[in-house]
């Protein structure tokens, strides 16, 4: 069986994790060494997952194996902040990973559209490169998108919101929410509450939506939610989120590396 890569936004953690607790067939798992694998590390630790931590030149090269390996390699939060930036680095990461890969999966939405292209620009014999899409192969908005279920509830969600500016948080969300507002540029200092605040109400901001994804592996989601809430007086309520999207991408897209290293 081949060597799959998981390339990733940190904001997708917690979905990965859920993937490697599900998958039976994952033998090995081969987490790449670099400043943003520690919290999937601590997770994978407290689940008990066993995995090996190494950087990236001390990867082996792809190899006939029995069983199947995953390669994990996440990358920083907010790296859509600056879109070319976000293609630059993806793209580098891709390149490098394609030595080791018989398959890269993609856990990154279009994200500005930056990367709407990369399956043809990397259409590399040996090594096949997906980006999280729905069933339909179009590829998903961005995280909150893909937790939703797609496009069209993703929408749905938006028109019910009727106008009110709402803020989205996934558990990876509300446990990073003053880094992403740094990063978004709302305030160069996350704990200036009253300057964030100011930039919400300016922008129409008074409610947040707490999606529940079913997974726990973020321990405080409920309250970083009522901190978030209560700092910038919002509104509360509750979306239902569904692993659907991102269990049928990597179960279609495994299957085809698997068709394909045959």
């Amino acid at each position: 069986m081949p060597v799959i890569s998981i390339i990733g936004c940190r904001m997708f953690e917690d979905e990965i994790m859920h993937l490697l607790e599900s998958d039976p067939e994952i033998e090995k798992i081969v987490v790449v060494e670099n400043n943003d694998c520690d919290g999937i590390r601590k997770k994978m630790l407290d689940a008990e997952i066993q995995h090996k931590v190494l950087p990236i030149e001390e990867l082996p090269e792809k190899q006939e194996e029995k069983s199947l390996t995953l390669n994990i390699y996440m990358l920083e939060l907010a790296l859509h902040a600056i879109p070319e930036n976000l293609k630059k680095t993806v793209y580098s990461k891709v390149r490098a990973m394609v030595p080791h890969s018989d398959g890269i999966l993609l856990f990154y939405g279009l994200c500005g559209n930056v990367l709407g292209k990369v399956e043809e620009d990397f259409r590399i014999p040996g090594c096949k490169v997906c980006i999280l899409k729905e069933e339909n192969g179009e590829i998903v908005d961005d995280c909150i998108g893909a937790v939703l279920g797609g496009r069209g509830r993703y929408l749905e969600v938006l028109k019910s919101c009727k106008g009110v500016g709402t803020f989205f948080l996934t558990p990876m969300w509300a446990a990073n929410w003053r880094e992403m507002i740094r990063t978004a540029g709302l305030s160069q200092d996350p704990d200036d509450i009253s300057m964030s605040k100011l930039v919400f109400d300016c922008a129409g901001y008074k409610r947040v939506a707490r999606i529940n994804t079913g997974l726990t592996y973020e321990k405080r989601f409920e309250a970083c939610v009522r901190e978030f809430f209560t700092l910038f007086d919002f509104e509360i309520t509750d979306l239902e989120g569904t692993m659907k999207l991102v269990e049928s991408f990597y179960a279609t897209t495994k299957t085809s590396v698997l068709d394909d290293s045959v």
